[in-house]
């Protein structure tokens, strides 16, 4: 049940878009804010490909967060769909969070997000430069000199979401910024997304940590079938990964099958934690050739 806000005291909530270039690290800083893994991380760039809404519930606020796609100049159809999909994000919520890598500064994204801000109907933004960590002094003050010319932030604030560096001030920050108004979700929530889409980002996430080069952005998951029985204390999935190749079916495989083994063992233990029950993963892999490159395969498998 939703906790009801006192109509004698102030209560403010929004949605916020995390916003910024491919690998700055939005996932992450998204799971530092909420506090759980609602959003999968990895190395590699655009892990991200759909609006994943992390809910984040406070004293006297509420934050729905909606974590992006990558922005970035692309010539494939595949990657113009999902700068798309971050972009039409930045008019439809009440405050944006531009993420950008102190470290790994890149400025032909960066500079297209910068117009994109230009374009949006200047919704309240702040500027959280991540992974300060990994930088010396001279060159963060150089950063947010550079930024601070660039756009007009409400609040510039250096973090590092994986050492949990200043991100309570950034949470601060955010919650000034919010309007007036009253929770969208019960306080019992930190997502909105469905378990099963949950459940097949999970095992994304393991592709792209366990396999090599090219074979992570050649892959899809889908969910065929999940079944929870609670009296067994048990859910059962069944799900296939899309690959758009033959040879890439054989990777994903492995030798006798042990690559398979180690991605449905990886993600059945994350799936179990976040069930809090036991669980059987079985899982398929299909060949769907060029299915990157093809509009109704991408709407097919939920892009």
């Amino acid at each position: 049940m939703t906790n009801t806000p006192d109509s004698t005291q102030s209560f403010k909530s929004g949605f916020a878009a995390i916003v910024g270039a491919p690998n700055v690290g939005k996932s992450t800083l998204l799971n530092a804010l909420i506090g759980e893994k609602v959003s999968i991380i990895s190395p590699k760039p655009q892990t991200t490909r759909n609006r994943i809404t992390g809910i984040l519930h406070g004293e006297g606020f509420q934050i729905v967060f909606l974590d992006t796609p990558g922005i970035h100049n692309s010539t494939k159809i595949f990657n113009k769909k999902l700068v798309e999909v971050a972009v039409s994000v930045i008019n439809d919520v009440d405050l944006i969070l531009v993420v950008i890598d102190a470290a790994s500064p890149d400025p032909g994204s960066e500079n297209l997000i910068v117009e994109k801000l230009h374009q949006s109907k200047k919704s309240p933004a702040i500027l959280a430069i991540n992974k300060v960590d990994l930088v010396r002094k001279p060159k963060l003050l150089s950063v947010i000199d550079r930024w601070a010319k660039a756009y007009t932030f409400n609040e510039i604030i250096p973090v590092s979401a994986t050492e949990g560096i200043q991100v309570p001030e950034l949470l601060s920050a955010m919650k000034n910024l919010l309007p007036d108004g009253p929770p969208f979700f019960p306080d019992d929530i930190v997502s909105d997304l469905p378990v099963r889409f949950i459940a097949s980002e999970m095992i994304r996430e393991k592709i792209f940590l366990l396999t090599d080069q090219e074979i992570p952005f050649a892959t899809a998951v889908t969910i065929d079938s999940f079944k929870e029985d609670a009296e067994k204390n048990l859910v059962t999935i069944h799900a296939t990964i899309h690959v758009e190749k033959d040879s890439h079916k054989g990777i994903i495989i492995g030798k006798q099958g042990a690559m398979l083994r180690a991605i449905g063992e990886a993600a059945r233990q994350d799936i179990e934690e976040m069930m809090e029950s036991k669980g059987f993963l079985k899982i398929f892999v299909r060949v769907d050739k060029n299915w990157s490159k093809d509009l109704k395969a991408l709407k097919r498998l939920g892009y």
